[in-house]
């Protein structure tokens, strides 16, 4: 293999297929070549422009699954042959403080794939060994695409609660995170609501494992919530500040909104609801590349798996169109090796 292609973008959306040098990765790093790739909400800091520099060209992609064929200088712990993944974060540098303190999510020297360096619209990646994932044999890679981010940010911000067995947890949004979060909250034991605009989803949340279901265009899904004895936690999803504002007042006492949708507007609420009751409001983002292979096993173990619509990899910036159309069910995903089965 002397070159490989990828579709890099410039500026807004200008994306162009080219082909690249396959060079040696560098020390520390893997070279591996992909399998599949998620296509994910979060690619529009790349493809959109919204980053340092725009006009320097960039390959999106974050959610990537693919099999190692070269190690660099200094790479133990992972060989020719390895089946891995890399997700919304490029691997930890283990010497900023952050990382000293043993956070490495936010670890102030961690590249982003797609966004500070190029990501997974390829058919080769170049990755940090620290941001390696695992990827278990049982699952497809185009199923595992999507866990590597979606899958780890919905599956942390629910076991990371610190709530009984059975407790309430509602799930706002059953699109591309929240079709996952409803399936994680029910394995992991709690009586899941979810919450979404209209009643056309209703039997799918019922099918994934939710035990109640909330039109949020039809009643007030605080006040919803509250009839059932309030929610231990709410993991909104959706991509709209002004859909979780409401939320809050359904938080049990000393409950949590836990925000994982990015959204443009802001989330407003009565200081009243945050001070009876003692609620809180707080974010989560991802997980380590460790976390990310216990989502995976429990993922593959639990039956958990993404609805997803397969594209080739020659169609990727139409896979982009129609991840932000809104439209996709749920979870688009480009199958860069065209080998579905693996």
């Amino acid at each position: 293999m002397s070159t490989y292609r990828a579709y890099q973008v410039t500026g807004q959306r200008r994306f162009e297929l080219v082909d690249r040098e396959a060079v040696p990765p560098s020390a520390g790093h893997v070279r591996f070549r992909a399998h599949t790739c998620g296509v994910c909400h979060s690619d529009m800091l790349g493809v959109e422009g919204m980053r340092d520099n725009p006009g320097r060209p960039i390959v999106p992609g974050h959610e990537v699954v693919g099999v190692i064929d070269a190690v660099g200088d200094g790479v133990t712990a992972w060989q020719v042959g390895d089946r891995v993944g890399l997700g919304f974060l490029g691997g930890h540098c283990g010497e900023c403080e952050w990382c000293r303190r043993g956070d490495f999510m936010n670890c102030e020297n961690q590249p982003q794939p797609g966004t500070t360096e190029d990501g997974g619209y390829a058919e080769v990646v170049y990755a940090r060994a620290s941001g390696l994932v695992r990827i278990p044999d049982s699952l497809k890679s185009l199923d595992a695409s999507p866990l590597l981010c979606a899958g780890i940010t919905t599956f942390n911000a629910l076991r990371n609660l610190d709530v009984e067995p059975d407790a309430l947890v509602a799930i706002q949004g059953i699109g591309g995170l929240g079709h996952l979060g409803v399936q994680y909250a029910n394995k992991l034991g709690y009586r899941v609501a979810a919450i979404a605009r209209g009643t056309e989803k209703a039997t799918l949340a019922t099918q994934l494992g939710a035990h109640h279901y909330i039109d949020s265009s039809a009643v007030d899904p605080g006040a919803a919530l509250r009839e059932l004895g309030g929610a231990a936690a709410i993991i909104a999803t959706a991509a709209s500040g002004a859909s979780m504002s409401p939320l809050l007042s359904g938080v049990a006492p000393r409950g949590q909104l836990v925000v994982v949708g990015a959204a443009l507007d802001p989330i407003e609420v009565m200081t009243s609801d945050l001070i009876f009751g003692s609620r809180s409001i707080v974010g989560s983002l991802t997980g380590t590349p460790r976390e990310n292979e216990t989502n995976l096993a429990f993922s593959a173990a639990r039956g958990i798996a993404p609805m997803i619509e397969p594209f080739p990899f020659e169609d990727a910036p139409k896979a982009y169109d129609r991840m932000m159309s809104g439209d996709a069910r749920f979870r688009v995903v480009l199958d860069i090796a065209a080998q579905s089965s693996l």
